[in-house]
């Protein structure tokens, strides 16, 4: 992680207090208010408390949980959702791995790891047969996340998979493969239902579908969903639609909560009662090679995502997840981070 100094992000600059008139002729300063009375404050604050609360652990899963970030619609977050739930597991304490299937690279890049065309890529394993623990890497700044990156080089896989032996399920005979204990392995796949979205089908267990809450949000998830019935039909009886996390929420707006509604009344339970915000924060961090976790902890996203998590982990091990016991109130509250965005 991050020093302490920089641990608001770019929001560390100095707050000057209103000046008064003084009796005299030079100008005086008033006693700066309270720190936690200004939004900078308050996001030092909240920053702190996130850290130390991701600090606290989550119940570890029996066994590896193993969840596919999937919908070919483009554009609802599925890489910026895969990368941030995977750092707030691993700040929860959970060891954790991304393997990142989409050719451009989007999730290696958000973790800051180098994926140029020489480096050892998951497209080596999927048509090389190389051993997954070869192109594994840990993620700067956040203990416990690693990553297997993706290069350009897998663009060209879905063509290399399908002449080779058991094409479907190279993925799943790697992860099997792994040595390393791992908690959770989330996979970004791509904005398709290519054969690269098929693998990362036949070796999960869960999926994981992110939802925006714009128009049409819900166009195009029917072929997604029969892939999901084919596989589990055919390659993968453990396959199921186990999560859906509403994303881009505007509170704001109409549209947004009438999407919301639509997503609850057709998935139901599955549903994430954590919605991720709408965020600059959320959206500049892949620019620094960070997740919106160390690029800024207290900001809502950083703050929605590290929720999320904890909602998934409590769900993945039995236990209701209560909305009411929220440490930091984001749920409840999201007017406490508004102005920090």
């Amino acid at each position: 992680m991050r020093s302490d100094a920089n641990i608001a992000g770019p929001m560390t600059d100095p707050v000057p207090g209103p000046r008064t008139e003084s009796t005299g002729e030079d100008v005086s300063r008033e006693t700066p208010p309270p720190m936690d009375d200004t939004p900078i404050g308050r996001a030092a604050q909240l920053a702190v408390e996130a850290l130390g609360r991701a600090g606290e652990g989550l119940p570890r899963p029996e066994q590896t949980r193993v969840i596919v970030v999937a919908n070919q619609k483009g554009g609802v977050g599925k890489t910026t959702t895969t990368v941030n739930l995977a750092a707030s597991l691993a700040l929860h304490g959970g060891r954790v791995l991304v393997v990142d299937l989409d050719p451009q690279g989007n999730a290696s890049t958000a973790l800051g790891i180098d994926h140029h065309a020489e480096v050892p890529s998951i497209y080596d394993v999927l048509v090389e047969s190389k051993p997954l623990a070869d192109v594994v890497q840990p993620v700067p700044d956040v203990e416990g996340l690693f990553c297997a990156p993706a290069t350009i080089d897998l663009a060209g896989a879905e063509i290399e998979l399908v002449s080779l032996v058991a094409r479907e399920s190279r993925l799943q005979r790697a992860i099997q493969s792994y040595e390393q204990p791992l908690d959770y392995i989330l996979i970004d796949c791509p904005p398709s239902l290519g054969l690269l979205t098929v693998n990362a089908l036949v070796a999960g267990q869960e999926v994981l579908i992110p939802i925006q809450c714009e128009y049409y949000a819900l166009e195009g998830l029917g072929q997604l969903l029969r892939n999901v019935d084919l596989v589990r039909g055919h390659l993968n009886p453990a396959l199921h639609v186990s999560t859906v996390l509403l994303t881009m929420y505007d509170g704001r707006t109409r549209l947004a909560s009438q999407v919301a509604e639509e997503v609850r009344n057709h998935f139901g339970d599955e549903v994430l009662r954590t919605s991720i915000p709408r965020s600059v924060r959320i959206s500049e961090a892949p620019s620094y090679g960070q997740t919106v976790l160390t690029y800024d902890p207290g900001s809502s996203g950083a703050l929605s995502y590290l929720e999320a998590a904890r909602e998934l982990a409590l769900r993945g091990v039995g236990v209701r997840y209560d909305p009411t016991q929220a440490h930091l109130g984001v749920q409840n509250n999201p007017s406490m981070v508004e102005g920090m965005q």
